[in-house]
């Protein structure tokens, strides 16, 4: 895939997600992305499942380097500043206060170099009375009401991927890259800002605009009712997903295939606001149906007769059908210590050039020496 940020040079200190969430978006554009990590154990995410090479760190580190800096340390924190003197972009994601503790607060590093982007990631933050407190994912969904919008009240519990975490770090970029389009035009770096609250705020969206403009607290099953979304169990207990939406044709075929031809006469299923008002009543009478017949009888059916559906797929399923494979979402590389390495490339294509290429995650300290001129146990044993 073409490199668009091929001639950017971000700096990460970023640790679990939203940091290095940022900083991988940047790589995977082709952004020279040097991870700067404790010289103890680095990134805390490394070490979640033994070793220092967890699942966890290897989602959101690939196409970075990593060298190891205690910023603490005067010989190491030269060595940071000779670094940031030729750097595009800043990257942290520590509570508010620590980065000064660290001597990577912006107003230092900006005067090394006044084109620095510095982007700083918190939970709430940087001002007010809730700056230092502890943001995690959930904490940031709770707070912001999206994850309101994801609990059965029946059974509440959490669930589903760490989406406060990732989609702060999707913002991060989003405002990294709009400073540095700006950069061209002024010559100067920016402060970039942006917490997790701010973003998850942002991204329920929909949930806020129906209170704004209605009245409307949104719940769980809103969207769906309005959407017409549903998950049917299959005879072989596979789930299978339609999104009916509103044109009638949808449902006009989904009657043929289900062989109820004389459904959409049923008072539930007379127009939409008739199946919005009487969802359940729509689940009760097409659940038994979903329950004759296997997933993939299901789902030849319903795509005959072109019903939007899809199978739930497991992620040990999605990417063997035909159409994951022909766009080539799975792509590997190889790490000389750790060995095969398989990911996700990145969605976007340039000219119709995909990314099919990949540097895995770095192990800790992997280019001390091409970077700093010294090897990866040094720091450590100062």
């Amino acid at each position: 895939m073409a490199k668009v940020l091929e001639d950017v040079r971000v700096l990460e200190m970023g640790t679990f997600i939203t940091g290095p969430a940022a900083g991988m978006l940047l790589a995977d554009l082709g952004a020279d992305v040097v991870k700067i990590e404790n010289p103890e154990a680095g990134d805390p995410f490394r070490a979640f499942k033994g070793g220092l090479y967890s699942p966890h760190f290897q989602t959101y580190n690939r196409n970075k380097k990593s060298i190891t800096l205690n910023s603490k340390l005067p010989e190491d924190l030269a060595a940071l500043d000779r670094l940031v003197a030729d750097a595009d972009v800043f990257i942290q994601n520590f509570r508010p206060g620590v980065a000064d503790r660290l001597n990577v607060d912006p107003a230092r590093l900006q005067a090394i170099n006044p084109r620095l982007i510095y982007c700083s990631i918190s939970g709430f933050g940087a001002t007010g009375p809730d700056r230092k407190r502890p943001a995690f994912d959930t904490v940031a969904q709770a707070a912001s009401g999206f994850l309101r919008l994801l609990i059965n009240p029946k059974h509440p519990r959490v669930i589903g991927p760490a989406i406060a975490d990732s989609i702060t770090g999707f913002y991060a970029a989003y405002g990294i890259l709009g400073a540095l389009h700006e950069r061209e035009r002024t010559g100067r770096g920016r402060l970039v800002e942006v917490s997790m609250l701010e973003a998850m705020c942002h991204f329920n969206l929909d949930d806020f605009t129906h209170y704004f403009s209605a009245g409307q607290v949104m719940g769980p099953y809103s969207r769906p009712n309005v959407s017409q979304s549903y998950v049917f169990q299959c005879a072989d207990d596979g789930w299978i997903a339609l999104h009916m939406s509103s044109p009638a044709k949808f449902w006009e075929a989904l009657a043929d295939v289900v062989g109820r031809p004389d459904m959409l006469s049923l008072p539930e299923f007379a127009d939409r606001n008739a199946r919005i008002n009487n969802y359940d009543g729509v689940v009760a009478f097409l659940a038994p149906i979903f329950r004759t017949r296997d997933r993939a009888d299901w789902q030849a059916a319903l795509a005959a007769r072109e019903v939007p559906s899809s199978p739930v797929y497991a992620s040990n399923e999605a990417l063997q059908t035909e159409q994951a494979r022909l766009l080539e979402i799975e792509i590997a590389g190889e790490h000389p210590e750790t060995g095969p390495f398989r990911t996700i490339r990145s969605p976007v294509s340039f000219d119709g050039e995909r990314a099919r290429t990949v540097v895995p995650p770095p192990v800790l300290g992997e280019h001390n020496e091409e970077i700093l001129g010294r090897p990866a146990w040094r720091a450590a044993a100062e």
